[in-house]
């Protein structure tokens, strides 16, 4: 009988222990299966219409993912400060942090202490080239200036004057929407003369500064060729009231809302699209696919859209429904 009541003991004991056992390995589950993963956008500059809208898609699309906790920081247009905001987000513990680079060589240093810190690292818009362990989400910028180029080479007229607005020297976006310029449109018209070139680095008020000097010492100008549509709404807005540059052409990168507006009412020539929304998107699809292991190495781009008077409404009414278009 004793001998019974001890199996029968030993019996229980065992199958307590299962179950703890399996409580145990459904607890680590769950824990997994919970996790909240911390994500540190380190935005190039909320006072760039662009980047401010990036920024502002970016925590909406994050808010599709309940596993998922984006924490935006400004770095204000400045490497030192997007340097140190890279460098607070690696002490604070973040699991990935995705980085708009200001100035591309810049950042990369830090980028680099991103992946030796065993964080996962996204470069984007524009992307960092060459970091061995970084991803990148970004568009293809030379495939966005020839679009518009290709427009522009039947459109800017004979013996044509130009001024170029530049974006920041060493971003991979402003050097390559450059060269597409360069190689499509001014090999394809050498009659073309360029009286004002300059850095505006992405901002509206570089862009009228520059453009009122070359208003005063150039006079005509035939078309603003810029690397982004801020810098071609700043040049615009020095010229809009000048009925001498009444019929002046504007090309642009983005397709920010102004941008499409100004084509709309006519003011400005044409853009590529630059879709914040599905640049936002596929960095958190990314970045959870990395952070969930499901990828490892993941390089991508968004596509390229042209935007022209006969597409613009569609585009000014897209804004609208978001709010970004209020009047």
């Amino acid at each position: 009988m004793k001998k019974k009541i001890l199996s029968l003991l030993l019996v229980l004991t065992l199958v307590f222990a299962t179950f703890a056992a399996c409580g145990k390995a459904e607890s680590k589950s769950d824990d997994k299966e919970g996790k909240t993963y911390k994500v540190a956008y380190i935005a190039r500059a909320q006072s760039d219409s662009f980047a401010a809208w990036l920024a502002n898609e970016m925590k909406a699309a994050a808010k599709e993912y309940k596993d998922i906790d984006l924490e935006v920081f400004d770095g204000q247009a400045d490497d030192e400060k997007e340097n140190a905001a890279i460098e607070n987000a690696i002490s604070n513990g973040f699991d990935a942090i995705i980085v708009q680079p200001n100035n591309g060589e810049a950042q990369r240093p830090y980028v680099e202490q991103v992946v030796d810190a065993g964080i996962i690292a996204i470069t984007t818009n524009a992307r960092i080239d060459g970091i061995k362990g970084a991803s990148s989400v970004d568009a293809d910028p030379y495939l966005q200036a020839k679009v518009n180029a290709e427009q522009a080479i039947k459109q800017v007229p004979q013996n044509g004057r130009v001024v170029v607005l530049k974006g920041p020297s060493g971003n991979f976006h402003a050097d390559e929407r450059l060269k597409a310029w360069k190689e499509v449109f001014f090999k394809a018209r050498p009659d073309v003369k360029i009286v004002g070139e300059d850095f505006a680095n992405w901002n509206k008020d570089e862009a009228m500064q520059l453009m009122e000097d070359w208003v005063t010492s150039q006079g005509k100008i035939d078309a603003i060729i810029s690397m982004n549509d801020n810098m071609a709404a700043g040049a615009l807005e020095v010229v809009k009231d000048n009925p001498d540059y009444k019929n002046i052409l504007s090309y642009g990168v983005d397709g920010t809302a102004e941008a499409c507006l100004l084509i709309e009412q006519g003011k400005m020539t044409s853009t590529c699209l630059q879709s914040a929304i599905d640049l936002a998107k596929l960095n958190m699809e990314t970045v959870h696919k990395l952070l969930t292991g499901e990828e490892k190495q993941i390089d991508t781009n968004i596509e390229e859209v042209l935007i022209t008077k006969d597409n613009a409404s569609q585009y000014v009414k897209m804004y609208r429904e978001r709010g970004l278009i209020t009047e």
